[in-house]
């Protein structure tokens, strides 16, 4: 369904050259239910992506693009400006129409598997292949979509591009067996990279997929979904396997209970509460780069953004000082500004959830050295913040923030700071810095974590597993290991093997 790697795009038109030879393989999309009209700059913008082709607000369902059933649809909003950038078809008000919906699509793809495991392998391969390779591709529109309806910078969305791009361009070489059919539930924070991550090995595995987007960043999702056909995955009304199976990211535990009653495989990414720990003999610079990336990418609106800043005592003082000096010129502004590297909150619930967690740090002793309030843009745009002497008791030490705050908490000893980081029912990611290999290999191992890194703030990657322990979810995201959630293993034991 997508890209390529940093350097090379995909999602291209491609006019089906390849659709005789791979199975009949759909992928539907839809977006689910929930201002002012649009500023003249960014009008032309939305213009252009729709003479493209790119903005699309309708459901795609087996190759059709179709209103929602009961004509419903949803504003989806640009969260700099408040500004509507379209009304979107909601074709999956609720969760259980969805999971409704999924079983009614699933009870028809039993060809699925005995046409996917000959022919989806070398046919699919050469789509996903000719999507990596092309050069002919949306790029820099693709980037404006995710600014348009999510908000980070351009930069930073051209950036999700290439990620995005790097799942399919991997696992384009990874075609298996199939499991059956998948239900990807994606969130907003990475409109593309968090369906590409699951569609590019599913579709190397022969399964068919039904996706719901956010209902806060549909767009994106359709403007791949667009582009998959363009690029010549077939549409079309396939049938499947009845032992469909829930693909679930930032999803529930109560749709894994759902799954139980009938052995569906689930796979779950659940966010995390990150520990990034430096100690004394940190490299100071190499320290506050990493914090500073590991912090606040997508203004702090990632699962993996470092969420407690843990700073040995004897190198709390320089670091504070200089992370704070770092994070004030990081500059603030709509997507589309020049030099902005922070964009606004998804909305005006996240806003107020980032305020709180502030005031209650304050109300129990914290101290704020940077920042601390709603940034003077307005809208949803928080300012960079960073706050002093956080302990365990506060709301930025138990739980995500989301947004762009760093709490600085004290730690004497290295295993004060292994129990401070563990002391959470969450799992995901962690990042610990220092010059001591011995002490690399200690705190690695003894962090609780799915995700370590050391001395480095950006770790994901597509040739790493993705996924937590804890709280934070089941199965990996993400290398060879993604692959093993879409397949089924058999084992076949031949006897007799020497009668003529």
């Amino acid at each position: 369904m997508t890209l390529g790697g940093v350097s090379r795009l995909a999602l291209v038109g491609y006019r089906s050259f390849f659709a005789s030879q791979v199975p009949r393989m759909h992928i539907y999309c839809f977006t689910p239910i929930t201002s002012r009209q649009m500023s003249t700059d960014v009008t032309s913008i939305t213009a252009k992506l729709r003479s493209s082709g790119l903005l699309r607000t309708q459901g795609l369902i087996g190759g059709k693009w179709t209103d929602a059933y009961d004509g419903k649809t949803l504003e989806v909003l640009n969260p700099a400006t408040g500004e509507v950038v379209a009304d979107a078809h909601a074709w999956v008000e609720r969760m259980m129409l969805y999971l409704q919906l999924l079983m009614h699509l699933a009870l028809g793809a039993k060809s699925l598997l005995l046409r996917g495991a000959s022919v989806c392998g070398n046919g699919m391969i050469c789509i996903l292949d000719y999507l990596v390779r092309s050069t002919d591709s949306p790029q820099e529109e693709l980037g404006q979509l995710i600014t348009l309806e999510q908000g980070k910078p351009l930069k930073e969305a051209i950036g999700e591009v290439s990620y995005g791009a790097s799942f399919i361009e991997f696992f384009a070489e990874e075609a298996k067996r199939p499991i059956g059919v998948v239900g990807a539930i994606t969130p907003w924070n990475f409109p593309l990279a968090m369906i590409t991550r699951k569609v590019g090995p599913a579709l190397a595995c022969g399964c068919t997929v039904v996706i719901k987007p956010s209902e806060f960043t549909p767009l994106t999702a359709l403007a791949a979904a667009e582009l998959s056909l363009q690029a010549g995955i077939p549409p079309g009304a396939s049938t499947g396997k009845e032992d469909y199976i829930y693909r679930l990211n930032n999803c529930w535990k109560k749709l894994m209970a759902g799954a139980a009653a009938t052995v569906k495989k689930v796979s779950l990414e659940l966010g995390g509460n990150a520990p990034c720990i430096v100690f004394n003999d940190a490299d100071l610079d190499v320290a506050v780069k990493g914090a500073l990336a590991a912090k606040f990418r997508n203004s702090g609106q990632t699962c993996v953004c470092a969420n407690r800043i843990l700073v040995q005592e004897g190198i709390y003082e320089k670091f504070a000082n200089a992370f704070s000096n770092a994070v004030q010129d990081l500059k603030v502004g709509e997507g589309f500004t020049e030099g902005a590297v922070q964009g606004p909150l998804i909305n005006k619930a996240a806003l107020e959830k980032v305020e709180r967690f502030v005031q209650d740090a304050v109300s129990k002793g914290a101290k704020v050295l940077l920042g601390g309030k709603r940034h003077s843009l307005g809208m949803t745009f928080y300012e960079p913040t960073v706050i002093g002497d956080v302990k365990d008791d506060m709301l930025l030490s138990r739980e995500e923030v989301f947004g762009p705050v760093a709490p600085l908490l004290r730690f004497k000893t290295e295993e004060e700071a292994i129990h401070m980081a563990n002391d959470t029912n969450a799992g995901l990611a962690a990042y610990i810095f220092t010059t001591n290999v011995q002490r690399t290999w200690r705190v690695s191992e003894a962090l609780e974590y799915g995700l370590v890194g050391v001395n480095e703030g950006l770790i994901s990657t597509e040739v790493a597993p993705f996924g937590g322990v804890k709280q934070s979810g089941l199965g990996r995201e993400g290398s060879k290991y993604g692959m093993d959630e879409y397949l089924e293993m058999k084992y076949v034991c031949l006897g007799d093997m020497n009668r003529n």
